[in-house]
């Protein structure tokens, strides 16, 4: 597969579109592919905290490049949503699929999970802003690197847990007309949004923080982190024990 040698502009890029779907010509679906390639990787790295010491990232690359191509391959020029709208849609569920598929929650995960969950609010509790990985580590019991681990597969198995209960993931649901939705459907999407304004509006400023930055502002676990002047994985701890509280008061209108 040949690199492009320059950005494309929208003319080259509704070019393509006509000459793979229209022609049928697989140079231009190629280039199609290495341009929204830059969809797949933003999408990994804000689903998947990316830490030096573990990180599945090539894997769910590869994951979400699958869902590129299938994206392209049944876009029609006639949808009435934008390429990167539906693409996002069905990389992240290509995504989701894989991680359901491994084992983020065994029990001795789940042990591991409480046990660093409870150390990080404790010195959160004693010094707000300046928990150091190293001090939850000591305190668990656990290399750094494995604390890392742990939280990692933490916040995938809750953003997991988090997207199901929102229902998304589903690529052609999502760019469903409204008028082919139930007025059941209707009534529990109004739900689920004025659950999750409740439960955004009642957290702490940093969990707060943390959410509006990350869904608002779409920036990455590592920025906010910087933003906060702490680690990246004490975001990714916040954001996860967040989107467990918002999963467990959406459960409730499903």
């Amino acid at each position: 597969m040949a690199e492009t040698k320059h950005k494309l502009t929208p003319e080259e890029i509704g070019q393509l579109w006509i000459a793979f779907k229209e022609q049928g010509e697989t140079g231009a679906k190629d280039e199609l592919l290495i341009h929204y390639g830059y969809l797949v990787k933003w999408i990994v790295r804000r689903m998947m905290p990316k830490y030096n010491d573990y990180n599945e990232y090539d894997d769910l690359v590869s994951c979400g490049m699958i869902g590129l191509i299938d994206a392209v391959d049944k876009f029609s020029l006639k949808h009435e949503v934008k390429f990167e709208t539906y693409a996002v849609t069905r990389v992240r569920g290509e995504i989701l699929d894989y991680m359901r598929s491994q084992d983020w929650a065994s029990p001795s995960l789940r042990k591991k999970i409480t046990a660093i969950t409870n150390a990080y609010e404790e010195f959160e509790a004693k010094n707000p802003g300046q928990v150091v990985d190293q001090e939850v580590a000591d305190k668990v019991g656990l290399p750094v690197d494995q604390v890392h681990k742990v939280l990692n597969q933490s916040h995938m198995f809750n953003l997991i847990n988090f997207e199901d209960a929102l229902g998304t993931g589903n690529a052609e649901a999502e760019i469903r007309a409204v008028d082919e939705k139930s007025p059941e459907d209707e009534l529990i999407e109004k739900e689920k949004k004025e659950i999750l304004v409740e439960v955004i509006d009642s957290l702490p400023e940093k969990e707060r923080m943390v959410i509006s930055l990350y869904y608002y502002d779409g920036l990455l676990l590592k920025e906010i982190a910087d933003i906060l002047q702490v680690t990246e994985s004490r975001v990714s701890q916040i954001h996860s024990k967040v989107l467990t509280k918002m999963r467990v008061k959406l459960e409730k209108v499903i």
